[in-house]
């Protein structure tokens, strides 16, 4: 991984319907968004940013000694929004990779933000991202849990991602996979990719990802054991207090 030098890159918005103004949601005695991106300075890849819609987001992560930067507040999804910040911060092309950590993981281990790179050790995959084997029968049918296609050989723990979708697929006995919303692009892949227009299967079953697979990309999925807490709703927010409480801040 020596070859590399990877930037991470969080998105955060206070538009949440949910949850308003989550990514200032206290956690610990902390800002969420502070959490986020003291869990991936742990992970120790490389340098962190926080790609924020409005000031107060960036204020926050600087009164707590982090580095933020100011993006349009428009911005129609994550990967448009560190795109802007990847050419504020690093406008000469230092950091070849680029990994997108979203802002609502605030118990997320760090060890999952490294686990993200090791697919680019193939130096033919576009994107990198994640997933964990479904052990809940009722998250295999959920349309809520994105599931990710991919044919895991025995014995090996990346794969090629063959398709996303919120439908309970492949079909028949075996496992299913979870897909987990951390990415990491090679800079020319997160270029590509938001030149792109909307595909067809992304706007069908609303996941992004797919926009990527219909232009010929390549994502390839490294499974992990455990699936980060994404807080969505109060209830996932005393969640989140609850694991920290006693832990990080």
């Amino acid at each position: 991984m020596s070859a590399i030098s990877p930037v991470v890159l969080i998105p955060a918005r206070l538009g949440s319907t949910r949850l308003p103004d989550k990514p200032l949601a206290d956690i610990g005695g902390q800002p969420m968004i502070v959490q986020v991106w003291r869990r991936a300075m742990e992970a120790k890849i490389g340098p962190v940013y926080v790609a924020a819609a409005e000031p107060a987001i960036v204020a926050a992560v600087q009164a707590a000694g982090g580095q933020a930067v100011l993006t349009d507040p428009d911005h129609p999804s994550g990967s448009d929004r560190i795109f802007e910040a990847l050419g504020r911060i690093d406008p000469v092309g230092r950091h070849d990779v680029v990994v997108n950590v979203q802002g609502d993981l605030p118990t997320i281990d760090p060890a999952l933000i490294r686990r993200s790179l090791v697919p680019l050790e193939d130096p033919s995959v576009d994107i990198a991202t994640l997933a964990v084997a479904i052990s809940r029968e009722e998250e295999r049918h959920d349309p809520n849990v994105v599931k990710a296609v991919a044919a895991f050989a025995p014995g090996h723990d990346v794969a090629r991602a063959l398709y996303f979708s919120r439908a309970t697929v492949p079909a028949n006995d075996g496992p299913h996979y979870h897909h987990i919303g951390l990415y990491a692009y090679r800079r020319s892949a997160l270029t590509q990719f938001v030149a792109l227009p909307p595909g067809v299967l992304e706007r069908r079953e609303k996941l992004e990802q797919l926009r990527a697979l219909e232009a010929g990309m390549r994502i390839d999925v490294a499974l992990v054991d455990t699936l980060p807490l994404g807080v969505d709703t109060p209830a996932d927010l005393e969640r989140a207090r609850t694991i920290l409480k006693d832990g990080r801040s």
